[in-house]
């Protein structure tokens, strides 16, 4: 089996090791304080679930190695900007 290190792939990681910061790390318990980490743990494993699927229909679709890397860096930056028009708005 080959294996090929795509962008999809850089940030799946990156979102996994900040799962696992997140589950370790120190709990704050302030006064009336809303505890949201469970729910922006599993935003974010939906995120690294979507990146994984995402990135094996591009391996599937695409078998050039450099226009894998292209279309996927354009898919990162494209839903970034979603992302800050989608903050900007709301």
């Amino acid at each position: 089996m080959n294996f090929r290190i795509t962008p999809l792939n850089i940030v799946s990681a990156v979102g996994l090791g900040l799962v696992v910061v997140n589950l370790f790390s120190e709990k704050s318990t302030a006064p009336r304080h809303v505890n949201m980490d469970g729910f922006y743990l599993l935003v974010l494993g939906c995120l690294i679930l979507v990146t994984f699927i995402t990135d094996m229909i591009f391996r599937f679709t695409l078998k050039d190695i450099k226009r894998i890397w292209i279309v996927e860096l354009i898919f990162i930056v494209i839903a970034a900007i979603l992302m800050v028009i989608l903050q900007k708005v709301v």
